[in-house]
């Protein structure tokens, strides 16, 4: 210590001698106690150098730190210090080497660690002496090397070492020492009193452990620098490192021996811990080995440690990622590299708090090392500062510098973890236990509007979800070898994941009440224990964290239009400054809350967006994805095996109990690769995707909720996007290629394209066109195989009802999208008129327009999309099956659709659809009108579409098909050929229309009785509905059944099969009808014999 240094404060007054002579016997029963049995004899290599076991933690990476010196001298005696010269009678602390008989028996026997890498000088040889007795020169090497390893002297002149560091004098020792006529050296013998002496005089602003921690050091160095025949030296220095030891522990559990006051800042291992293993005062792996070998026979240990990792880990929770947290991290890694220590720490009560959600990542042990994160707010600014002014170069250097942060910190929590799950049976049940905590008491991240002050952090439960991840590994081989391990009967054996307010793949909460209510007898694996904590895990941390993104960019647009909106007022405020004082606060409110939002967005895509992470969470999808497929066909399926479809109408009681997340995991982890992350899935995802989509497609009653159905077509969809030289995507290849895909997706499709049409929720109307678009991406991607062309083909011929059904819905789809998107253009043109400088609106009504306008425009853009993809399906089917679209319940509806577009696309209203930049909203006129043509060739080989369209009382025009082939020829839309076949079905329709107004005219007034209710034309095919007991035409209660299964008067549930014949009004028809010919024909006949007579 420095000759300046100030006194240290008085120290508390000693205890009375009774309470004294305890302490001293316990610390008598502590130090002179036989080490560790399971220790052992270091042995020494061929070189002469102790051969040393390989250390729990290598300190070869370790950045080198500069190493603090410690400098002491003497110090004014301290109370308990003179107190050791006492009278006769008396056991002091320097009576305490003289009751030992054999201090060679505590001698540490285990192997020794191997150098911790420290800088620090060996101490100088000692100068060569005269020549003595062997003992003689022992006692020199005793007295010189415990002087040199604790820096202490009996020589009130001697200030300073060989190596001039300090010394502290310790007189007290050399008085007992003169008292006893003993000779004025160090021994181990004396050590005891003089570590105690030594370290009493250390000022009490430091702890006795920044004088002990550098002796240890020193100890470990010397007793490896031992060459050759070690004699009685090692002994020695095994004792000295048995007493530096004893005294650590007490200097943090008993201050007082050394005539301190508890200072919990000081009396701790913690700021030692947070130090580099090579500084002078760092703990250093050959001190945590010592610690680890006392520890069953110390009882002092667990404690000591325990209070160590408190202090690490409630430090911690007050820090983020921008704080030098790194220490930390290191330390507990160092630590949890010992069994006994990862034990003793997972059975701390404060391991696992009973605390509400925010709080688990602050007060629980583990919790704040998990907490370190780039989403941090903090730290979030630090990366992202200024956001709305960053470049997107500038953000993604700033993400890619966050991911390379976070990897390196989730690695680290991956190794701890791993320490603590495979140390003892124990410490991996605590650790689990913590595990379930955090995800049951986060239930409500999945909440419509989740309270983030009532839950976990976003970063803290990203890092839970990886390491959970990262533990499932050893599972996750290619071949799904481990699959069978995952044992469902988990769900039923009390599990930790609490599963009962989730809602259920297929069934109700009162059934699945009872279903788990019934205890399944066994235990579970890790395994299975490991795969359940790790889907809930993704499904209120990832996924929760993916669909974020959706609102952050919704709470982004809604700032950024509110600070527009409060600029625009600043003119109107300009005479007021109180006002206008306002209006700049809450500007500047709507700002700091946009940039906030703006950087942890980016933050957010930083993480997510991290490809090694997404990579390993993929994989576990994947083995979630083969495991359910198994549940629910009651298989070993692998993707190499192929599933026989459809599903047994019997669903397995373990499938459709199982909460719905584990399928809503499954398809948005997809789906978010998929979209953000393609090129990852490229090399890891297999057939086991399209298994599963198509699968509960074809089988969509195994799946309560229809939106998580519109996930698995979702899923398909995303994978046929492009990607670099993939032009059918990911999946795109095998939907085409596959034996599988081919047998039974076409079918999956059309199959949910009929569902879709009603899923129970308010928005079900506007939905089903989204999910609609997305079918018929897929279907286009796959239609170049003409093994699809064969199928459809084989729908129509033997599924007739469902294939008209189908065909049905895509013309109520067509029809309705084109109107809604042509009768939008006739309003954006005169909105855009309106607006056209010169113009006389007020800057309000101006605003009112422009509103109008981006509302149309918006409306526009979303039907011609779909508009698009609908004819694009119509052209493809039609080419394929044309006489399947001229079915007599539908054929009308199809004539009455394209007569109808046509009709908008080039008569008089078209006028109304010029708008500016008609390319914005994916409208192009003359590309729609050249695609109805082919609809209309297509269909034009049957008859009864030729019929249909001439008898299309609304909307067929001749003249439209004459404009229709000037437009066409004019912009040579058309090859020749279609031309030519074009201009011949043009003649076929006019032919046909003069026969159906010669047939009305011929028939006259139809019989009431005659007619169908709802079409008001002649029935050709009477039939009585059998609760309405109404009579209509086959062919109009079919088409009606195709859309609506109720009858049309008064709603009760009707199918086809329920109608009743009626043949004898349809006799009648067809007498009445001949009849009516006939006569018409004898009245044609008189005409033309009287026209010719004349």
């Amino acid at each position: 210590m420095d000759n300046d240094q100030q006194p240290p404060p008085a120290p508390p007054e000693a205890p009375d001698k009774e309470k004294m002579d305890q302490i001293r016997r316990r610390r008598l029963e502590k130090l002179s106690g036989v080490s560790t049995p399971k220790s052992t004899q270091p042995t020494l290599g061929s070189t002469g150098i102790p051969s040393s076991s390989t250390t729990p933690i290598s300190s070869e990476n370790a950045e080198p730190a500069v190493k603090p010196k410690i400098n002491i001298t003497n110090a004014p005696t301290s109370p308990v210090a003179l107190s050791s010269k006492v009278s006769p009678g008396t056991q002091d602390a320097a009576d305490l080497p003289t009751v030992r008989k054999t201090p060679a028996e505590a001698q540490l026997k285990r192997s020794r660690a191997k150098s911790d890498g420290q800088a620090s000088p060996r101490p100088n040889p000692p100068k060569k002496q005269a020549p003595a007795s062997v003992d003689e020169l022992l006692e020199a090497y005793e007295n010189r090397t415990l002087g040199s390893i604790f820096r202490i002297t009996l020589d009130p002149n001697q200030t300073v070492d060989s190596s001039n560091h300090k010394l502290i004098y310790l007189p007290n020792l050399r008085q007992e020492l003169e008292d006893e006529q003993s000779p004025i050296l160090l021994t181990k013998e004396r050590l005891d009193s003089a570590i105690l002496e030594a370290a009493s005089a250390i000022p009490h602003s430091k702890g006795a452990l920044d004088y002990l921690i550098p002796c240890w050091k020193r100890v470990m160095r010397t007793l490896k620098g031992i060459r050759g025949y070690a004699s009685g030296k090692d002994a020695i220095l095994k004792e000295a490192k048995r007493l530096c030891m004893s005294n650590c522990v007490f200097a943090v559990e008993m201050p007082e021996f050394f005539g301190r006051e508890p200072n919990s800042a000081l009396d701790t291992l913690t700021p030692y811990l947070l130090l580099e293993p090579e500084e002078e005062r760092g703990i250093s792996p050959d001190f945590l080995a010592e610690m680890d070998a006392r520890f069953e026979e110390d009882e002092s240990i667990k404690p000591m440690l325990r209070k160590a990792v408190i202090g690490l880990s409630q430090q911690l929770a007050t820090m983020s990622m921008n704080d030098n947290y790194k220490p930390y991290v290191h330390a507990m890694k160092a630590l949890s590299q010992f069994p006994k220590f990862v034990s003793a720490i997972a059975e701390d009560p404060l391991f696992q708090m009973a605390t509400h959600a925010p709080g688990i990542e602050k007060h629980t042990i583990l919790g704040p090392f998990f907490r370190i994160s780039p989403l941090q707010a903090e730290v979030t600014k630090e990366y992202f500062a200024a956001p709305k002014t960053m470049d997107k170069r500038k953000v993604h250097t700033s993400q890619e510098a966050l991911r390379l942060t976070l990897q390196t910190h989730q690695r680290d929590l991956l190794d701890i973890v791993n320490h603590f799950v495979r140390s003892s049976p124990e410490s991996r049940n605590k650790t689990l236990d913590w595990f379930a905590y955090i995800v049951n008491s986060n239930h409500k991240r999945r909440a419509l509007r989740p309270n983030p002050e009532e839950l976990s952090s976003d970063g803290f439960l990203m890092n839970v979800t990886v390491v959970l991840d990262g533990l499932c590994e050893p599972f996750m081989d290619a071949t799904f070898s481990k699959v069978n391990r995952i044992d469902v009967d988990y769900l039923r054996r009390n599990p930790r994941v609490e599963i009962k307010d989730e809602t259920k793949l297929n069934a109700d909460e009162s059934a699945s009440t009872e279903y788990y209510e019934t205890v399944v007898p066994g235990t579970s694996n890790f395994i299975s224990e490991v795969f359940f904590l790790t889907l809930a895990a993704h499904h209120y941390g990832s996924e929760a964290t993916n669909s974020m993104l959706k609102s952050l960019d919704r709470e982004i647009k809604y700032l950024t239009d509110k600070a527009k909106e409060l600029e625009a007022e600043r003119p109107k405020f300009a005479s007021s400054p109180f006002n206008m004082a306002r209006l700049e606060e809450q500007l500047r409110r709507v700002n700091d809350a946009l940039e906030k939002a703006m950087s942890f967005k980016f933050a957010v895509e930083g993480v997510l967006f991290d490809k090694v992470m997404q990579a390993r969470s993929l994989n576990f999808m994947r083995v979630v994805t083969v495991w359910l497929l198994r549940i629910a066909t009651q298989s070993d399926y692998t993707p190499d095996k192929t599933i026989k479809l459809p599903l047994p109408a019997q669903q397995p009681d373990a499938f459709r109990f199982l909460p719905e997340y584990v399928l809503e995991d499954i398809v948005g982890n997809f789906n978010f690769i998929f979209r953000f992350l393609p090129d990852v899935m490229i090399s890891a995802v297999g057939d086991e995707v399209i298994a599963l989509c198509i699968t509960f497609l074809t089988n969509s009653e195994y799946i309560k909720n229809p939106y998580l159905k519109a996930k698995l077509v979702s899923l398909l969809f995303h994978g046929t996007w492009p990607v670099y030289h993939r032009t059918k995507g990911v999946l795109g290849d095998s939907l085409v290629g596959t034996k599988f895909a081919n047998d039974h997706l076409l079918h999956a499709l059309m199959k949910f394209y009929i569902e879709v049409e009603s899923t129970g929720a308010h928005t079900q109307f506007y939905d089903k066109f989204n999910i609609r678009y997305e079918i018929f991406q897929v279907i286009k991607c796959i239609w170049t195989n003409t093994v699809y062309q064969e199928r459809l083909t084989q729908e129509s011929k033997t599924n007739t009802e469902f294939f008209l059904r189908f065909v049905n819905l895509l013309l109520n789809d067509a029809t309705y999208v084109l109107d809604e998107a042509l009768t939008k253009f006739p309003k954006i043109h005169d909105l855009q008129a309106e607006l056209r400088p010169p113009n006389s609106l007020t800057a309000e009504q101006r605003t009112a327009k422009e509103e109008e306008l981006a509302t149309a425009e918006g409306q526009a853009q979303s039907y011609m999309q779909l508009t698009n993809e609908t004819v694009s399906m119509m052209k493809l089917f039609t080419k394929t099956l044309s006489a399947s679209f001229t079915m007599p319940e539908i054929v009308e509806r199809v004539a009455a659709m394209v007569d109808y577009t046509l009709d908008t696309l080039v008569g008089p209203k078209s006028l109304n659809l010029k708008v500016d930049d008609p390319k914005k909203y994916q409208f192009d006129p003359k590309t729609l009108l050249s695609e109805f043509i082919e609809i209309y060739l297509n269909l034009g080989v049957s008859e009864s579409f030729v019929e249909a369209v001439a008898g299309d009382g609304r909307s067929y025009k001749p003249e439209n098909f004459d404009r229709a082939s000037r437009i066409l020829t004019r912009h040579g839309l058309r090859s020749a050929e279609d031309m030519a076949a074009w201009e011949k079905l043009k003649g076929r329709f006019k032919t046909a229309k003069e026969l159906e107004d010669q047939n009305e005219e011929d028939l006259g007034d139809i019989p009431d009785e005659y007619l169908d209710p709802i079409m008001a034309t002649l029935m050709k095919d009477p039939v009585i509905l059998p609760v309405s007991k109404q009579i209509i035409d086959r062919s109009t209660i079919r088409s009606h059944l195709l859309s609506d299964p109720h009858d049309p008067f008064n709603r009760s549930p009707l199918k086809i099969e329920d109608v009743i014949e009626n043949p004898e009004l349809k006799a009648r028809i067809v007498a009445w009808r001949a009849e009516m010919m006939q006569k018409a024909k004898a009245a044609r006949g008189d005409d033309l014999m009287d026209t010719t007579a004349g």
